[in-house]
């Protein structure tokens, strides 16, 4: 639509909203409003995967013993705002307590999710209802259930869990906020305005750490909407130097006659709408009105408590979104689900979680946004879990990318940006069709473009196809106004995102598409019974979506997340197929204070794969059913491997369907002991080629059989191999003795026997060897000191011990060595006998003293015997008694001699003998005797 040139318009914004900073919480009051769910053709239970849920929280929720949700506090929370606590008594109505899948259930949740999105798999388009995701991906009854008995200790009213069992719908008061998550809620003076935050992280039970991820939010610092440069237009419409869209200049632009021409006009289909403000229903009426499009009013859905309309600039976007899904699937069923935003919930995360957990339309549209660092870690692990579930129902789900160019942490309406690059979170996830915004290109001829006056009716007057340019509509005194993009800080790379211009930064790179977003040749709406032009992200979003209803009627089915779709048909266009996309290649967003990104050929963080041609895109839709994909193949499924070794597979990875994406390789399940080493761990894009794996196995890794799975993964993408792992014990022997001892006296033999037993793998030659023998002891092996191969067998060990060897248990060291094997024992060769020592060489006697010896005998190398003692030699008159004529067995002891002088002893020196015998053996010591 034009309208003529009498003045310049001055690009402004119209009721934009103060800077605010989202940390989204989804709550949800049963609407009496509320349409029943679409009824879909859906698999039966018995043709889905199984996935077991198993009860986590299995120890006593003690509150005593906490953990802390980090990342969970409002940016704009700060001590300098700080206004003080709010009142006990303040309502916090309609928190959300995200809830956490096991590992196990989120991979099997990411391998379904894939295989709904390929051709070749029996679970392709097959989509699943809120109730069956639940069953499968959602925590266990048991654990909602003691999640929900805490909360209500703690005085909470819990009001819903929603169907997809990932979040718990509850409310209570700030007391009691503070009491359950140990964080007091201040109210934050800034500015004019007056919010109320959590002052710290909250904190959890150590018990529940595995099934909750946080509160999304405890705050009011809500969204913002993605619209600007609000006014009226002109009231003439027939020519000019301004131009605005109606409707039919829209169909015109993007090539939608044809499609209406086959009655493909979203007949049949339904589009949501996420909102947090009524609408005036006179207006979307007015607008078809006026703008020539049949009557279809849209179905307004209120989520709980009716907010009405509670400010303009709300209600602008919400007039914006059912007005123009309405204008582009002219005869879809607009379901505008309005939530009111509380002290501690975004209305905008309310109806988004409604349309989610009530399958409500297959296309859905967010015209709100907040970039990821703001919205902290709940808020995005909500988004990521709720977008994912949309994509497992079938659910195409469009969000806006924002209005701030590259500077996606700052207001459009700031002048400067001051928070570097970032991204709307509410549109990064890798299960969300990000839609940026670009401008036509008119400006230089712009009656090639538009005619000189309005079509009757319908009041279009755009002739063709307008080549487009990135939308930056910023600058000193015009903010930030711009198409937002840039990289994810939160996501990896999908594999899907792959082709021509996509950057190789491992990140989800957004937006995905875009359409015209400029207030140049604004989107004409009706509101308060008036036209106004509105640009911004936030009228591509639902204009897309009803593009998307389109490809729905055609196609009779469901599509879920269109991106897999976009970027494979993108890839074939490069290649000679189909133009779908218009191809933006000049401009930038980037904006005052921030250097953005280029447009280029191909993809670009700027306005993404570029615009459409309707027509092209949904006739040539199924073009796009060659999923980009990659298989992982291993060499084999079962792998043995020794304890002390190593064995390898090799896997290969082939890509099909344009896919263009690193692969990863990791293995998991492996026992203690078993490693695994990748050559190379990760196959650069395209992803194809080949990886050897390398086990080894340590000595002390134990034998048995284990279930070890090899898994290739790109982006959110896995492709699992199941590989049996069995680790054998090494290749031994055992050696044993005859006997642990063995008993040689001095001047004889004996024999002991050493066996050699081989295990089952074992296969050398054994030679044995005996080392540590004393001096006069030999050991001579017979047959042989060499076992043959396998190794087990016998050999006896003779030991000989010498005359002149000491009594005594004598310590050697038996070996058996073979196959890098060596086995020891420690063998005692005793040497029977025992010691005989006298306490002195000599003695003294006199008539008046009695002489005295202590003897002391000690039973060495097993000897076993009574020991008797003797003296013999004494000098005439002299005679010897002893305290003990012997010393029991085993032969150690003692007694004493005395020697005593007779009346006819002789003074004088001589020796005499005193003597010790048990056994078979005698010990004699010389004494010198002095006789005074």
């Amino acid at each position: 639509m034009s309208r003529p040139s009498t003045a310049p318009l001055q690009r402004r914004a119209f009721l934009l909203l103060t800077f605010t900073i989202l940390c989204p919480l989804l709550s949800l009051d049963l609407p009496a409003r509320a349409q029943p769910p679409v009824d879909l053709p859906n698999p039966p239970q018995n043709q889905l995967p199984f996935v077991e849920v198993n009860d986590r929280v299995t120890s006593f929720i003690d509150d005593d013993q906490r953990v802390t949700l980090r990342g969970n506090v409002h940016p704009l929370a700060l001590a300098q705002y700080d206004a003080g606590a709010v009142a006990p008594d303040f309502p916090m109505e309609h928190m959300l307590l995200t809830l956490l899948p096991d590992v196990a259930q989120q991979d099997a949740l990411n391998q379904f999710v894939d295989a709904q999105y390929n051709p070749e798999s029996p679970y392709y388009h097959q989509w699943l209802t809120p109730e069956q995701y639940g069953e499968r991906f959602g925590i266990s009854e048991s654990d909602t259930a003691e999640i929900v008995n805490w909360l209500q200790g703690h005085g909470m009213e819990v009001e819903e869990i929603t169907a997809g069992r990932r979040s718990i719908i509850f409310s209570g008061t700030a007391a009691q906020v503070q009491a359950a998550f140990h964080t007091a809620i201040h109210a934050y003076k800034i500015g004019n305005e007056v919010h109320h935050a959590n002052v710290k992280d909250p904190e959890i039970p150590a018990a529940l750490v595995q099934v909750v991820g946080g509160v999304v939010s405890l705050h009011d610092f809500h969204s913002e909407a993605m619209h600007g440069m609000v006014r009226k237009p002109s009231p003439e419409f027939s020519s000019g130097g301004a131009y605005y869209l109606a409707p039919a200049d829209f169909a015109t632009i993007y090539d939608l006659g044809p499609l209406y021409q086959q009655a493909i006009n979203g007949v049949g289909q339904s589009i949501a709408i996420v909102a947090r403000s009524n609408i005036k229903l006179a207006d979307a009426r007015q607008f078809r009105t006026f703008f020539g499009l049949p009557a279809n009013d849209p179905q307004i859905i209120v989520n709980g408590t009716d907010p009405g309309i509670w400010d303009s600039d709300e209600e602008t976007e919400a007039d914006l979104d059912v007005e123009w899904s309405g204008a582009v699937a002219r005869n879809a069923t607009i379901k505008f689900v309005v939530s009111k935003s509380t002290n501690s919930s975004d209305g905008v995360d309310l109806s988004a979680q409604y349309i989610v957990n009530h399958n409500l339309a297959p296309v859905m549209s967010t015209s709100f946004g907040l970039c990821e660092a703001s919205l902290g870690s709940s808020g995005n692990s909500f988004l990521s879990s709720l977008w994912q579930q949309a994509a497992a129902e079938g659910i195409t789900v469009f969000v806006s990318s924002g209005d701030s160019g590259a500077a996606g942490c700052d207001s459009a309406s700031a002048s400067t940006a001051t928070h570097g690059r970032a991204v709307n979170g509410l549109c990064s996830t890798p299960y969300s069709v990000c839609v940026g915004g670009t401008e036509l290109n008119d400006v230089s001829n712009p009656m090639l473009y538009w005619a000189a006056s309005n079509s009757a009716g319908t009041q279009a007057s755009a002739l063709s196809y307008i080549p487009e340019v990135v939308w930056d509509a910023s600058g000193p005194g015009y903010g930030l106004w711009a198409s937002g993009g840039g990289a994810s800080t939160v996501y990896a790379k999908p594999s899907w995102q792959a082709g021509t211009g996509v950057p190789a930064d491992g990140k989800r790179d957004v937006p995905d598409v875009a359409l015209t977003s400029a207030g140049h040749d604004g989107y004409m709406i009706y509101q308060n019974g008036e036209l106004y032009v509105v640009g911004g992200t936030s009228a591509a979003s639902p204009s897309f979506a009803g593009v998307m209803a389109l490809i729905v009627q055609h196609t009779a089915a469901r599509q879920g997340n269109a991106n897999i779709a976009f970027y494979s048909l993108a890839s074939k266009q490069r290649a000679g197929g189909a133009s779908v996309f218009h191809d933006i290649t000049i401009g930038n967003d980037s904006v005052p204070g921030q250097t953005g990104f280029n447009a280029t050929v191909g993809y670009d963080q700027a306005t993404g794969l570029g615009s459409i041609d309707g027509s092209v895109l949904v006739s040539h839709w199924s073009d796009a059913s060659v999923v980009p994909t990659f298989q992982a193949t291993s060499s084999t499924n079962s792998l043995s491997l020794t304890a002390g070794s190593n064995n390898s597979v090799s896997v290969n990875v082939t890509v099909s369907g344009g896919f263009n994406a690193a692969v990863t390789f990791s293995v998991t399940g492996l026992p203690t002991g078993v490693t695994a080493a990748f050559t190379p761990a990760t196959l650069p894009a395209p992803g194809s080629g080949g990886s050897l794996i390398k086990f080894t196995a340590t000595s002390a890794a134990k034998a048995g059989v284990y279930s070890a799975t090899v898994i290739a993964t790109s982006g959110t993408t896995k492709k699992p191999m199941a590989l049996s792992v069995t680790v054998a014990p090494a290749p031994t022997f055992t050696l044993a003795s005859s006997a642990g001892s063995i008993s040689v006296s001095a001047g004889k033999s004996n024999t002991v026997t050493l066996t050699t037993i081989a295990s089952s793998n074992f296969n050398a030659a054994v030679t044995i060897s005996v080392t540590g023998l004393p001096a006069g002891m030999i050991a001579q092996l017979l047959p042989s000191s060499v076992l043959g191969a396998p190794g087990s067998g016998a050999s006896a060990v003779t030991f000989s011990v010498a005359s002149n060897v000491a009594p005594k248990a004598y310590s050697v060291a038996v070996a058996a060595t073979g196959g890098g094997v060596t086995q020891k024992q420690t063998l005692v060769v005793n040497v029977p006998g025992f010691s005989f020592t006298p306490s002195a060489t000599s003695a003294t006697v006199s008539s008046s003293v009695n002489g005295s010896l202590r003897l002391t005998t000690a039973a060495l190398g097993g000897f076993n015997a009574a020991v008797a003692l003797s003296a013999s030699g004494l000098p005439k008159g002299m005679t010897a008694t002893f305290s003990s004529a012997s010393v029991a067995a085993p032969g150690s002891g003692s007694s004493t001699l005395t020697l005593i002088k007779g009346s006819g002893a002789v003074s004088g020196g001589s020796h005499f003998t005193v003597t010790a015998m048990g056994g078979s053996f005698t010990q004699s010591a010389s004494v010198g005797l002095t006789v005074k």
